[in-house]
């Protein structure tokens, strides 16, 4: 049966041909014998992809395509669409493995020789890489087995076609729980098990990051299981790309309910779990071997992670899992979590901020634990470390104020999260009976006040350090200085509310042509985005990436949105000078600003709307500026309760490029003003609770009255 005509939107011709949205606009207004649209809608055409591709070759625009953007496009129109994922990974493990000979070889076949040669490839790595022996190539096929070999020959490490082939499938989801770990998080739980270990398992591997990391750290032979077919098949792509001489063995598979590794034990088990899940097992695994540390509730699937890690451990040997923070203090848990202390299993808990993994808006715990040994010591403590101060305190080295306050827009400072975090750890670990307390850190807590009630692992509950805990000099330093920071951001907020660089326009209020933004965007000098609220789609941007929210456009904050449930395809990736829009009218804060630095690389929220401006054509702070004004705002939202933002029906005035600059120059130190009001807000906030704390704490005491004749009289106060 003949394949339907391949069809692409305007988005995926510009990813397609290397340009701007609005250079195809221009395109398509500009040359009568662009194709003309073979389906769609009027607001939505849709373009013949052969066609397309014989206008940009004619035009010499053909040879700018990305091949990664070329194998996306060319798997979504596949009429096999995500199914050939599962096919395709081994595949890009076996072209990965040729040399740049061989695959310019292999590029030079005919059609029928490259599908024969791509299902032997395949048939030849049924043994490594789960699902291998079910895959078999058609005819039409071809066109995604070359973009697939264009891919690898860009890129020869593999990586930028495994990406590419993940999107659909892999995409992170809360529902799914198939969130990945950031590389520098999978290196800190990596390094967190003591000294050298060959053998590791990770039974809910995803897509490899945690073995990946412990490949790094020396680890030889690597076992991982997951439940998702298609994450398996990726995690034994990566790791035999990433680790060619380590001895790798992955599994697909539910872990709890069907454990490929029964009976194995090895030095290390590192997990990232999946959150929440209620259907793990419950009922039919009621009488597992496993819970030697009771039965773990319906609604603790953590737990019961945590002690499958522990079944596959040898004696004396470590697992390391990142979980939920509710995992240490819910109720339903408690008699399990005792169970782990009084044996000793459980070692540490590092608490993280928000914003060290997915979901991005929950500070995860890393749990250390160990399985006891049958004549080891017995451990009378559990440390307990909270990194959330020491990531925040970024200052001016990853992005922060010049005072070292950190602002909502600050990243995480990885290097001191990851230090703060080994240091404790190690200082422990090598000898618990005297490692010191580090107050506000990290403290260790002996086991006889862990068991009450509640069995609490909290870290913020045991660690935040009281003002009795700080000695007196050190707390009126600290207080000093958090106090000289306030008086120099009373100065810059000063020096921010004295800008006057205005006059009156005279007797009556300027009035100017205007056009709206759905005209400055069909004449090129602005291109309007918007995140689709499908969360089905083909694959694009980046899942890991965070998302900007229209609450972080009111508070100034750094994109702080969970990226699962967006369609990857739909949700473009924020760029330095681009205006962000509030959707949704109402509330407190900011209705736009200009993204900088801090915004560039995240993802576009659904409540946002983005314009991207030509900068020839407009300026990006004199255009944020009308945008998010009060009555244009109002003007373009529609609904009673809730106010929705059309953003094509927002106006802006006709003004020459320099008149913009002026007044973009105006928004932008109106956007200062607001900055240093909201950084002094924060710093007088923390200087009373620092003082109220000391005071009422003991460290800090009212200084004495002035002496008879020096000046004020107690009497005259």
């Amino acid at each position: 049966m003949p394949q339907p005509p391949a069809q692409v939107t305007a988005a995926e011709i510009s990813r397609i041909a290397g340009v701007t949205r609005a250079t195809v606009s221009n395109w398509r207004r500009r040359h009568d014998d662009f194709p003309a649209p073979s389906g769609g809608t009027d607001s939505s055409p849709l373009y013949d992809l052969v066609d397309v591709r014989k206008w940009l070759g004619a035009r010499g625009h053909a040879s700018t395509t990305d091949p990664a953007e070329e194998l996306r496009t060319t798997l979504r129109l596949h009429p096999g669409g995500g199914g050939m994922t599962g096919a395709l990974l081994p595949l890009a493990l076996a072209t990965a493995r040729r040399t740049p000979e061989e695959r310019t070889a292999l590029a030079g076949l005919s059609d029928a020789e490259l599908v024969a040669r791509a299902d032997r490839a395949v048939a030849d790595l049924a043994e490594l890489v789960p699902g291998a022996e079910a895959v078999h190539f058609v005819a039409h096929d071809v066109d995604v087995l070359r973009a697939l070999l264009r891919c690898v020959q860009d890129d020869a490490s593999g990586e930028a076609a495994l990406a590419v082939l993940a999107e659909r499938e892999l995409e992170d989801s809360a529902a799914s729980g198939t969130y990945r770990t950031p590389v520098q998080l999978a290196d800190l739980v990596a390094r967190l098990v003591p000294g050298p270990y060959a053998q590791v398992m990770d039974p809910a591997c995803g897509s490899g990051s945690l073995l990946s990391a412990a490949a790094r750290r020396g680890a030889t032979v690597l076992y991982g299981q997951d439940s998702v077919p298609v994450q398996a098949q990726r995690s034994a792509v990566s790791l035999l790309l990433v680790a060619p001489d380590a001895d790798i063995t992955v599994r697909a598979g539910d872990s709890l309910r069907a454990d490929a590794f029964g009976g194995i034990t090895v030095d290390a088990v590192l997990c990232n779990p999946p959150y929440g899940d209620r259907d793990w097992g419950h009922d039919e695994l009621a009488y597992d071997a496993r819970w030697a540390y009771g039965v773990p509730p319906r609604a603790e699937s953590e737990l019961a992670w945590v002690q499958h890690a522990l079944s596959h451990l040898v004696p004396g040997g470590h697992a390391v899992l990142l979980l939920p923070p509710a995992t240490a203090s819910r109720a339903s848990g408690r008699r399990v979590r005792m169970e782990l202390i009084r044996s000793g299993a459980l070692r540490a808990v590092v608490a993280l901020p928000p914003g060290a993994a997915a979901p991005f808006h929950v500070g995860l715990q890393i749990w250390v634990l160990r399985r006891p040994e049958p004549a080891g010591r017995a451990h009378t403590s559990v440390l307990f470390v909270d990194t959330s101060e020491t990531a925040a305190d970024a200052g001016t080295q990853t992005g922060g104020t010049a005072s070292g306050t950190r602002t909502g827009r600050t990243p995480l400072n990885w290097t001191a999260l990851t230090e703060t975090a080994l240091t404790q750890w190690s200082a422990f670990a090598k000898d618990p009976d005297t490692y010191a307390d580090e107050p506000g850190t990290a403290r260790a807590v002996p086991v006889v006040d862990l068991l009450d009630d509640v069995v609490d692992l909290s870290p913020a509950r045991h660690v935040r350090a009281s003002r009795t805990d700080i000695a007196p000099t050190a707390l009126a330093r600290e207080a000093d200085e958090v106090r000289r920071r306030l008086v120099a951001g009373a100065k810059s907020l000063g020096e921010a509310a004295g800008y006057d660089d205005w006059s009156a326009a005279g007797p009556a209020p300027r009035v100017w042509r205007t056009a709206t933004a759905s005209d400055l965007s069909r004449g090129g000098a602005l291109t309007l985005l918007r995140t689709a609220p499908d969360s089905k789609g083909s694959a694009g941007a980046a899942p890991v990436a965070a998302v900007l929210t229209g609450l972080d456009i009111a508070r100034g904050t750094a994109p702080s949105g969970d990226p699962s449930g967006l369609r990857a395809d739909g949700a473009p990736v924020i760029a330095a000078g681009d205006v962000l829009v509030r959707a949704v009218a109402g509330g407190s804060g900011a209705m736009a600003r200009v993204a900088d630095g801090a915004d560039s690389g995240a993802l576009l929220g659904q409540q946002v709307h983005l314009f991207r401006p030509d900068p020839a054509r407009l300026d990006p702070w004199f255009l944020a500026g009308f945008l998010g004004a009060e009555e244009n705002i109002a003007s373009a939202s529609t609904g009673s309760t809730v106010l929705h933002v059309s953003p094509g029906r927002l106006r802006v005035p006709l003004l020459p490029l320099e008149e913009q600059r002026r007044y973009g120059e105006a928004f932008r130190r109106v956007h200062a003003l607001r900055t240093e009001a909201a950084r002094a807000t924060e710093l007088a906030e923390e200087t009373a609770r620092l003082l109220v704390g000391g005071l009422t704490g003991g460290g800090l005491v009212p200084s004495a009255p002035a002496a008879a004749g020096s000046g004020t009289s107690a009497e005259s106060v």
